[in-house]
């Protein structure tokens, strides 16, 4: 899997670097804009589109975690990465500011300690890729805190005329998504820490945006320096180049264990995956074994609309080759569409599957 995965996300890379440098549409990249006086550039260490190579394994515990393949929340070193060039800003929080200007009534500057001394609010939520593929690894769950971004743009007055939030971060990269999606109550973040941690440099360090519900690549921009309250003519980095303008990210699941292309004993083995449907939450995850019936899965204790949910499917395995199926139903009674599409203009869609091989050794 991971290997196609790489060979897909290379030929996207191909593509789209013809279109101003870029490599991937997803959480926010870099432009070529040269960067704010206040930060300096260092070499990132990691190719450009950066899954973790394998799962992140859930801790140590004396109690067996409920899905031993994927923990809840995603340690920030293995938090998937995209970024539009091989370097990335390193800002100095001490000169640091950020403004809200546009189509406001007041516009305001914001220093690194302005945003500290006001109310922070701790939210987990889900972000993914809109180039990830069916099954693939560019999502993450994480615990973020920061400012309410409802709370800024009510302070600045929103005028009635705005319809796009644009983002912009030091370096000049782009983004935009609908006002109301920072109006509607989905708690939208000005985050400045990650899983109990001021957020990595990697990361956005200082600040960086946080939508519940929205495609990385029209809402969280990274080292973030202005939101401009605009009209939908303004386009930003990656509308400019084809890709849809709203973003809303897609239900979806993923198959965890077995591993793709492994063989496991025969008897009772534990099927398991994650599975997301922002803004909305998810209600069910269903398992098909083969051409057998659609099974509801086990899901886990954590029930937050805005982050996924661990499932886990007992089962007995069989010899011989096997395939699973899995798809997920969203609170709204919303099954995910079993129709496959590629990421492009505005996200993967389909079940996701796996091959395995299931070995009787007693035999």
């Amino acid at each position: 899997m991971l290997e196609d995965l790489t060979s897909r996300r290379t030929l996207l890379i191909g593509a789209l670097s013809l279109a101003g440098g870029a490599v991937s549409a997803c959480s926010p990249g870099r432009s070529t804009a040269r960067p704010a006086p206040t930060s300096t550039t260092s070499p990132v260490t990691t190719a450009v589109v950066t899954p973790p190579t394998t799962l992140p394994i859930a801790p140590p515990t004396t109690i067996a975690p409920f899905n031993p393949a994927t923990p809840y929340i995603t340690p920030n070193d293995r938090f998937y990465r995209i970024d539009t060039t091989l370097e990335f800003p390193k800002v100095d929080a001490a000169t640091w500011s950020m403004t809200v200007e546009g189509l406001v009534d007041r516009p305001l500057t914001l220093s690194y300690a302005d945003l500290l001394a006001r109310p922070q609010v701790k939210r987990t939520i889900t972000l993914a890729c809109v180039s990830n593929y069916v099954g693939g690894l560019l999502v993450g769950n994480a615990e973020w805190e920061g400012v309410l971004l409802a709370d800024v743009l009510r302070e600045a007055g929103v005028q009635d005329s705005a319809e796009q939030v644009f983002s912009t971060s030091v370096d000049g990269w782009t983004c935009g998504f609908p006002v109301a999606a920072a109006l509607d109550g989905r708690d939208a973040l000005i985050a400045l820490r990650m899983n109990g941690e001021p957020l990595p440099a990697e990361h956005g360090y200082p600040v960086r945006l946080v939508v519940p519900g929205l495609y990385g690549y029209v809402s969280a921009t990274k080292w973030l320096s202005s939101i401009r309250l605009t009209t939908w003519e303004e386009e930003s980095f990656w509308i400019r180049v084809g890709w849809s303008r709203e973003g809303p990210i897609k239900t979806q699941c993923r198959i965890d264990l077995p591993r793709a292309g492994t063989e496991i004993d025969a008897g009772p083995t534990m099927i398991a995956g994650v599975a997301w449907a922002p803004h909305t939450g998810v209600a069910k995850v269903e398992v098909q074994v083969d051409d057998g019936e659609w099974i509801e899965a086990e899901l886990g204790d954590e029930d937050l609309d805005d982050a996924w949910r661990l499932w886990r499917f007992p089962w007995t395995a069989t010899p011989g080759s096997h395939l699973l199926r899995a798809r997920t139903t969203d609170k709204t009674g919303v099954t995910q569409t079993e129709f496959p599409t590629t990421p492009e203009p505005s996200g993967a869609t389909g079940y996701p599957t796996r091959g395995f091989r299931v070995v009787d050794r007693t035999a």
